[in-house]
């Protein structure tokens, strides 16, 4: 059997939790999840990895801020593409040293990777998508007297929020393909990878960046149908997925089908800046590829793969 998948990781799972998000901790916080990722690949799974970068853009997008009168600011296509590269290096070198201490000789590599969209998508008129750190209502409020755009997100505080347009297609996907059909674990589609639009030009295609983040599960989403994945595991801040989220009703989810996903999500049981767009990146794979998915938190992947924790999403009987 095939044992294919691809994994994407929250930004805020490889953040410390509770703690300071220093660079030290950040470090300690990324090996912890590559030691689970490396138990995956001694299991038999063959592995593409995306990765959130919501609190990362977010801390960029401040630090080019608090700089602009030093120098030039920072476009956010180009903060989403040192994110990737940023986050990429530290999982692909813990990752790498994971593994090499455990005696396996696997490359790791990462990929820079750009995401067609729409440049008439609705989104870039309705920002939705969250950003950077939490904050609290009277500095969101100050901040959106700046001018930001600023929502509660699932009840955890307020943060930026920025357009998030549905991804089209993945510019790199041949190479990822190619790098992982050769044996390599391929990090890629970081932070649902860099906005581009198409522009034409006489005969030929010109992708330019735009301003906006790509959800990471919707292209992770596409990454995995389109690279034929037999399971689309989200590895995120909560060990099980929930309906009646954070009230007396509360009940964690250990399996449920498409079409039952389907259901809760039209029933509004998942907040739409973190639970939704995951029910609803892998119900879409589950239908259109039969495959399975899994959310849980990185540090119960293997207990989940086991059974014993996580919600599984599969197809109906």
């Amino acid at each position: 059997m095939n044992k294919k998948a691809l994994v994407a990781i929250g930004g805020n799972s490889l953040l410390p939790s509770g703690q300071s998000a220093e660079l030290p901790q950040q470090w300690d916080t990324v090996r912890e999840t590559c030691r689970h990722l490396a138990d995956m690949v001694q299991d038999g799974w063959q592995l593409v990895i995306t990765h959130g970068n919501g609190p990362q853009v977010g801390f960029n997008l401040l630090r080019s801020e608090i700089a602009a009168e030093t120098i030039y600011p920072l476009s956010l296509d180009l903060i989403v593409a040192h994110t990737q590269g940023s986050i990429g290096y530290m999982l692909q070198q813990c990752l790498s040293n994971e593994l090499r201490s455990r005696g396996v000789r696997i490359p790791v590599v990462s990929v820079v990777t750009q995401t067609l969209v729409d440049k008439d998508d609705p989104a870039f008129a309705a920002p939705s998508k969250p950003i950077g750190r939490f904050m609290g209502e009277a500095e969101a409020a100050e901040r959106a007297a700046e001018g930001w755009t600023v929502r509660e997100d699932a009840g955890r505080g307020w943060r930026r929020v920025v357009a998030s347009p549905e991804p089209q297609a993945i510019i790199e996907e041949e190479a990822i393909e190619r790098l992982m059909l050769s044996g390599c674990i391929v990090i890629a589609g970081g932070g649902g990878g860099i906005p581009v639009v198409a522009n034409r030009k006489g005969e030929l295609r010109e992708l330019s960046g735009v301003w906006g983040v790509v959800d990471k599960d919707r292209a992770g989403g596409l990454l995995a149908r389109r690279l034929g994945m037999n399971l689309f595991l989200i590895s995120t801040a909560v060990p099980q997925v929930y309906i009646h989220f954070r009230t007396p009703q509360q009940q964690s989810l250990a399996e449920v089908t498409a079409a039952e996903a389907r259901r809760y999500l039209a029933e509004g049981h998942f907040a739409k800046g973190s639970m939704a767009p995951k029910m609803e990146a892998v119900a879409l794979f589950v239908e259109q590829t039969k495959g399975r998915a899994l959310i849980t938190t990185p540090n119960d992947i293997g207990r989940a793969l086991r059974g014993q924790t996580g919600t599984w999403i599969r197809p109906a009987d």
